[in-house]
């Protein structure tokens, strides 16, 4: 992990701002989801890339019975029914 030396406080609700640089470093937009993970302790934030259930590719992503898939698994399981 990289210390940024940037510090923010915790409001009343649970929120903090995530500051403008590391927003435009890490390409996060407004709108954009983010995954929490957890680590001893420690609180990691990951941008969201939905990503294929099968092969964990984020390329070509399609929904197949609710579920994230990528283009090639997609054609594996289309061609099985």
């Amino acid at each position: 992990m990289k210390a940024t030396g940037m510090i923010r406080s915790l409001d009343q609700l649970g929120r903090i701002v995530i500051p403008i640089e590391l927003r435009r470093v890490l390409d996060i937009e407004i709108g954009d989801g983010l995954e929490f993970y957890s680590d001893d302790d420690a609180i990691i934030l990951k941008k969201y890339e939905p990503a294929c259930i099968f092969c964990d590719n984020a390329r070509d992503i399609r929904q197949y019975k609710g579920k994230n898939v990528c283009g090639e698994c997609y054609e594996l399981l289309k061609n099985k029914e």
